[in-house]
């Protein structure tokens, strides 16, 4: 298909800002082209303009702006485009209803019920895609042997067996579906339960809605027949809010053309890498349309099949960076998040950071904000504006793209005035009496430069370190306009030795596009365990899919140049991280299924990714996908430059760096001849790039005229323990990067939520020890703190690393160890006062099997429900330790321990002060309004026991005094809190209300002292059951401390915490409710607020998994609390037990309302409750949050979430996803 000889082919990447033009021409010559992609007074349309262009030029005839362009010269075009990410980040999509199985019309709203900021009490989240829903009376379910209900004739599948319990009414739909299109909505996205195992009733609603007139309609079991019924209904909405407008944007493109490109041969980006026809691309795989390109371009041009050496690409741009891996196979992911809606399809791993050449500057250092969006008339300082200071840009080389009429030059006057203002802040604030010398206006523009780079290192690292790849051993592809003056300094810092630069690196996208195959992808869903009996029908079903696959491709043109990859999504029996594997480099043999050795293919890369595999666990096959791709893709030419001999500098200039200023020479790439190395300092600059070579580095250009830079060591000189104000973010960075990795290894079972961080190591452990500290409350969390050396010959430990994981079961009265009714700490389940878990680096299986067996000797209790998960988890959180033991004594070897150390202190100072200086402000403001440094608060607990606190303030220090005086006394019940969880809520408090982005630590409570008397209900005796402090009375404590300080109404107040189980297995989840409103803004609905953020069971994995149905999961209408700013609504669950299960429920706000401030409370409500029987119905009416302020009579308008996409999404990827799902736990 790639063969046009004797015409033009166009590859196109229409970005936000700039449409990038790659053209081959007849005679085999190159051209590229870069215009902008918005310039209504001269063009309607960039891509078409570019074609446009090269056909004028290089023909000599004239191809008028007016009329249709002329299609015969023109072989084939391929084109990326940001038409569908730019919809959905405007929200300007088609207007969209979803169709939705009754009982979830909320679904989507609720989501997972986390909320993507811990700290964010707005809780700022998207709307959702659709503006009505219909609920549709019909009902699948999935056949369980064990139920105990009535049942109904099975059905088959794709791996399932199942039951129809309702069937569908098309009456009452088309009656529904005539409403929606009367109020002018013609988009539909049809979302029903299990449809991706079955689909005939999506089917028949998509065929009745086409019939009524919807011209979208998109169904789940199509748009990606995955299990999870939350990311597929964002999807199936993403697809019919986004399609519509890429097929607005597509008529109007083929307009531009005679005969609208009917026989030129048109394919479009997915996110995948892969082309598809025009006529296929549909909105929910356009979502990366145009960084996949950039992603196939480094891939091919930069990765030698020869070397096998892995490349990270380095895409960066004006707003952000974008950062990927190619290792001889592009690396996919099947969920990502993009302007907070959750698509479930398959994408390249690109993950985005908010650090680009025109992002702002700015940097918190002893607990103030060092910002320059004030500072510039005509905007703020940026990353280039930081270049072009040290010298490192030339503004009569640089574009002029700046001013009102975007035709001015970047202006070097300007900036340096902004940056000596900047600089005289900072000195200001840090000018202490026989301090060293002040900063420059240099120090502190490279200080920027060296924040941005590690803020850039940070997403390289979690896609190489985290998954156990060593990063230094990765070639760093460059691309995009800034990535070159970056590039050499993001390689040193991560010990990477190679810079590749390819020749069209400012126009690679529009390249890769050219070079990218045409793929086909099929898939559906399996419930197929990995074993000898089963091989049969996997090689059965890969067959059909491989079929399938070749028969589309074959249908568009392709014959011999067809290839085909099977992978399987694989995950042990029981847990919830599944990969995505392929079996390549893993044939088949007679223990495999003939596609590969699978079992093989999984557990390596399991061991590799997680740090343990579960030997005696059967794998599971979730679905069976086949990619098929038709080669498309030109040949990457590499036309030998035939130039010879030295070039010369084209100037001089002096540039800064870590040694000062340094005479540097400038080149022109296109006089560069072949083979000739330039020493650094230098800079190589051509039409789209600048290229920074740093001292100690040197560049050479290849044979086909690339750039390729040899990193050479860091040359300057050994940080000091003196505080330096850029280190001390550098070092934020690192220690955050750290603790995420350890996240990431630690997954666990069942892929549960775990914090891990690393902490100063006071005296007494042992290296490769790790001690399991006293139990803690709720869920219930298992802390493991394992001790590490920082460096050899060291006689002491130096540092924790610690990792707290949440175990589903460790035995007690009742299956999921959170028993409503307990009254010891013993029948909450197995009790560690302090245990040691690994001895001398051997696990100590034998003496923690005795210790989570050992609550079966109390009366009515049991030992552990799941003993062989409980090893497997505290397993991975010994391999998190060590891979975070590993991490940190890695950065004292590159800093040197008193280094860390120090700034590990600093760390925490920088916390202490911006909690001083929200406690001096705080006062500053109490004392003008009432006088008083006071402040106190009560609240209740459903049974009465009061939570009382009075907080004097010292504005002089900042310090505060936090007196829980006067609480109620220990109760016989299970909601105490050890002091561990009052401080805990504390800490929380004092974050949330700095509002600032520090790392969480002790600091922060260094200027308080809290009071809590003994006997308490905050510090009960040390047998008290505990089980409900940390899930309940935490969150009392939070909504006290938040009304003494005015910050905001009461959320739910609960974390609505229900177990269920039997000998056989046994379920936990917390279920979200209201938050509370603030002064600006309403509570969000159906979310978790506060001490809790947990993801709660995808409706169709809990269906799948266990013995219960989902029945209703929506909105509480009406249950938040009314005011000027309304409190969020609470929710309702209802669920349905299949067969007898013993359930605990564990709730608190039934008695005692949320408050509201100002004025307004949320109203009353009791808790509804079903009997339960032997197969019963249990109903959760979960708490609303209190609302804020006087409602307004006069203006009783509907109050709207502030839309801040730009502020609270701009990152995205498999790193920021985990990232942020982890620091949520």
């Amino acid at each position: 298909m790639t063969e046009t000889k004797g015409k033009f082919d166009f590859a196109i990447d229409r970005g936000g800002t700039f449409t990038d033009v790659f053209a081959r021409l007849p005679d085999g010559r190159e051209r590229v082209l870069k215009l902008l992609s918005w310039d209504p007074q001269n063009y309607k349309d960039a891509p078409t303009e570019g074609i446009r262009r090269v056909l004028e030029e290089e023909t000599g005839k004239v191809f008028p702006r007016d009329k249709p362009v002329d299609t015969s010269l023109i072989g084939w075009i391929r084109m990326g485009t940001t038409v569908a990410t730019n919809a959905l980040l405007e929200r300007e999509g088609e207007r969209t209803a979803l169709l939705v199985t009754k009982g979830f019309k909320d679904l989507l709203h609720i989501g997972t019920q986390a909320r993507p900021k811990l700290f964010d009490l707005e809780v700022s989240m998207p709307e959702v895609l659709y503006e009505e829903v219909i609920e549709v009376d019909e009902r699948i379910v999935l056949r369980q042997d064990s139920c105990q209900l009535p049942r109904k004739d099975p059905k088959r599948s794709t791996g399932d067996s199942l039951e129809v319990w309702r069937e569908l009414d098309l009456e009452r739909v088309e009656k529904d579906l005539r409403g929606v299109l009367s109020r002018g909505i013609t988009s539909l996205a049809v979302l029903l339960l299990h449809s991706y195992t079955w689909s005939e009733h999506e089917k028949a609603v998509g065929s009745l809605a086409r019939r009524l007139g919807f011209t979208q309609v998109s169904l789940s079991s199509e748009v990606m027949p995955m299990v999870r019924a939350v990311p597929r209904g964002y999807t199936v909405c993403a697809d019919a809010y986004l399609t519509p407008k890429i097929r607005q944007y597509l008529k109007g493109f083929t307009s531009g053309f005679k005969g609208g490109l009917k026989d030129v041969d048109v394919l479009f980006m997915q996110s995948d890498g892969g082309l598809t026809p025009m006529e296929q691309f549909c909105g929910s795989r356009a979502i990366l349309s145009g960084p996949a390109g950039g992603v196939v371009g480094y891939a091919i041009t930069s990765y030698s099949e020869m070397e096998k050496k892995p490349v990270i690409g380095f895409d960066m741009g004006g707003t952000s960076t974008d950062v990927s891996r190619y290792a001889g196979q592009y690396e996919h992911v099947f969920e990502a998040t993009t302007a907070g809606v959750t698509l479930q399809a398959p994408q390249l791993d690109i993950n985005t950071v908010a650090a680009g050449g025109g992002s702002r500057l700015f940097f918190r250092s002893a607990g103030h904000r060092f910002d320059t969006c004030t500072l510039a008339r005509g905007g703020p300082l940026t990353v280039t504006d930081a270049n072009l200071a040290l010298g490192r840009l030339l503004p009569s080389f640089f574009p002029k793209i700046f001013g009102p009429g975007e035709n001015e030059p970047l202006s070097l006057e300007e900036t340096m005035k902004h940056f000596h203002r900047l600089t005289q802040e900072i000195n200001h604030f840090f000018t202490v009496p026989g301090s060293k010398s002040e900063m420059s206006v240099e120090e502190v523009a490279i200080g920027f430069i060296r924040v941005a780079n590690e803020a850039m290192c940070r997403p390289i690292r979690a896609l190489t370190q985290a998954k156990g790849h060593d990063t230094s051993q990765h070639v760093l592809a460059c691309f995009g306009g800034a990535g070159g003056q970056h590039a050499c300094a993001i390689a040193r810092a991560l010990g990477m030795k190679t810079v590749f630069i390819h020749k069209y690196s400012g126009v690679l996208s529009a390249y890769g596009l050219a070079l990218a195959d045409v793929v086909e992808e099929v898939q559906e869903p399996c419930s197929l365990q990995y074993e000898q009996r089963s091989f049969s029908q996997l090689n059965h079903r890969v067959d059909l899919l491989t079929q399938r696959c070749c028969d589309t491709l074959r249908a568009r043109g392709f014959t011999r140049s067809i290839t085909t990859e099977v992978f399987f999504h694989l995950r042990y029996e029981g847990t919830d991280c599944a990969l995505m594997v392929s079996a390549s480099g893993y044939p088949g043999n007679a223990q495999s299924c003939r596609a590969g050795d699978f079992r093989s293919a999984f557990t390596k890369r399991y061991l590799k990714e997680f740090g343990f595999t579960i030997p005696d666990r059967a794998i599971m096959v979730d679905d069976i996908r086949v990619r098929g791709s038709g080669k498309s893709g030109i040949q990457s030419a590499c036309k030998p430059n035939l130039k010879h001999g030295h070039a010369k500098p084209v100037t001089m200039t002096r540039c800064y760096f870590e040694d000062g200023y340094l005479d540097t020479s400038v080149y022109l790439w296109e006089e560069l001849p072949h083979g000739h190395v330039v020493q650094g300092p230098a800079i190589i600059i051509d039409k789209n790039s600048t290229i920074l070579v740093e001292p100690c580095c040197e560049a050479r250009l290849t044979e086909g005229g690339d750039v390729c830079i040899a990193v050479g060591s860091d040359p300057h000189c050994a940080l000091g323990t003196e505080l330096n104000t850029v280190q001390l973010s550098i070092f934020s960075h690192r220690f955050m990067s750290i603790a995420g990795q350890q996240q990431h290894w630690d997954r666990g079972e069942r892929g549960t939520g775990v914090q891990c961080t690393p902490h100063p190591c006071p005296p007494g452990g042992h290296a490769g020890d790790c001690p399991v500290p006293g139990k803690g409350c709720g869920m219930p969390p298992v802390p493991q703190p394992p001790v590490c050396w920082g460096q050899k010959g060291v006689s002491s430990p130096v540092f924790f690393v610690a990792s707290r994981g949440h175990h589903a079961d460790i035995g007690g009265i009742t299956p999921g160890s959170m028993p409503p009714h307990s009254t010891s700490l013993q029948q909450e389940g197995a009790v560690f006062t302090s245990f040691k878990l690994v001895t001398g680096g051997v696990f100590q299986e034998e003496a923690v099997t005795e210790a989570l067996m050992a609550p079966a000797q109390y009366p009515d209790c049991s030992g552990t429900r799941n003993l062989h998960d409980n090893l497997s988890d505290l397993r991975a959180q010994v391999a998190a330790n060590q891979r975070g033991s590993q991490l940190v004594e890695e950065l004292i070897d590159s800093y040197g321990l008193a280094v860390v150390q120090a700034y590990m202190g600093y760390i925490q100072s920088n916390a202490e002060l911006a909690v001083r200086d929200m406690l001096k402000a705080f006062a500053h403001r109490r004392r003008q309004q009432t006088g008083s440094l006071e402040v106190e608060s009560e609240d209740f607990m459903d049974d009465g026991t009061p939570i009382r606190l009075r907080v004097q303030i010292n504005e002089e220090e900042g310090s505060a005094v936090f007196d829980f005086t006067g609480t109620g006394t220990e109760v016989w019940g299970n909601c105490n809190a050890p002091r561990a969880i009052t401080l805990s809520a504390l800490i929380y408090c004092l974050r949330c209300m700095v509002g600032q982005d520090i790392p969480l630590n002790q600091g922060c409570l260094a200027p308080i002292k809290v009071i809590i008397p003994p006997g308490s209900i905050l510090q009960p005796s040390h047998n008290a059951a505990v089980v409900g402090g940390n899930v309940l009375t935490s969150q009392r404590v939070v909504d006290v401390i938040f009304r003494a300080f005015d910050v905001c109404a009461a959320s739910q107040g609960c974390m609505n915490n229900i177990s269920f189980g039997s000998v056989k297995s046994g379920y936990y989840e917390t279920v979200a409710g209201g938050a509370g409103a603030g002064p600006g803004w309403n509570g969000r609905s159906g979310v978790h607020s506060h001490m809790t953020n947990t993801r709660i069971t995808d409706p169709e994995i809990l269906e799948k998994r266990y013995p219960v149905i989902l029945e209703q999961f929506s909105l509480r209408p009406s249950s938040g609390g009314a005011g000027k700013y309304n409190g969020g609504d609470g929710v309702i669950r209802k669920l349905l037990f299949r067969e007898k299960v013993v359930l605990s429920v564990l709730t608190e706000r039934r008695s005692t309302r949320p408050y509201g401030l100002m004025g307004n409370l949320s109203p009353f409500y009791l808790t509804h409750k079903n009997p339960l029987g032997p197969c019963g119905c249990k109903g959760l009416y979960t708490p609303g949050g209190g609302g804020y302020g006087q409602e307004d009579e006069a203006n009783k308008r509907p109050q709207t979430k502030r839309r801040r996409l730009n502020e609270t999404f701009p990152e995205r990827g498999s790193v920021f996803e985990y990232r942020m799902a982890q620091e949520g736990v």
